[in-house]
């Protein structure tokens, strides 16, 4: 069993209430293989919601407190941190109740990005660097895939 990102299974819960369809990935769930998660709605954030980036370092730097994920909302940054690292937990929580070795998730995300993600400037820059739950899940043995 393998868990992947919700939104690359065709489910509509990217923060602008899109998906992300790749039909390997949907096709997984169809057949059993894989459960799709998507750690920003596990940790009760809605669809939509403001665009989020990590500020100050990466996944790996939001989980020993020395990063902070940001949302940018009409009113400025509101500090998501304490919900981006429930929903990393609860990510991680499921993986391991099912046995996932694996993880295939979407690249670029301040929760599943792997390799990439976005650079918290707000202005479409990417930078190296893992998302929340992408850093918790490898830090746990998980193998994260970017997709």
């Amino acid at each position: 069993m393998i868990i992947v990102s919700s939104c690359l299974a065709g489910i509509p819960c990217r923060y602008n209430a899109a998906h992300s369809e790749a039909a390997e990935v949907a096709a997984l769930v169809k057949e059993g293989k894989a459960i799709p998660v998507c750690p920003e709605c596990l940790a009760g954030l809605p669809v939509p919601r403001p665009s989020s980036e990590i500020v100050g370092g990466s996944g790996e730097d939001v989980l020993l407190g020395k990063a902070k994920v940001l949302a940018k909302t009409d009113a400025g940054l509101l500090d998501a941190t304490d919900a981006f690292v429930y929903g990393a937990e609860a990510a991680l929580e499921i993986a391991l109740r099912v046995g996932a070795k694996v993880a295939v998730l979407k690249q670029n995300s301040p929760s599943c990005g792997a390799g990439s993600i976005y650079d918290g400037t707000f202005c479409g820059k990417k930078r190296i660097g893992n998302g929340v739950a992408a850093a918790l899940l490898i830090k746990n043995g998980v193998e994260v895939i970017s997709r």
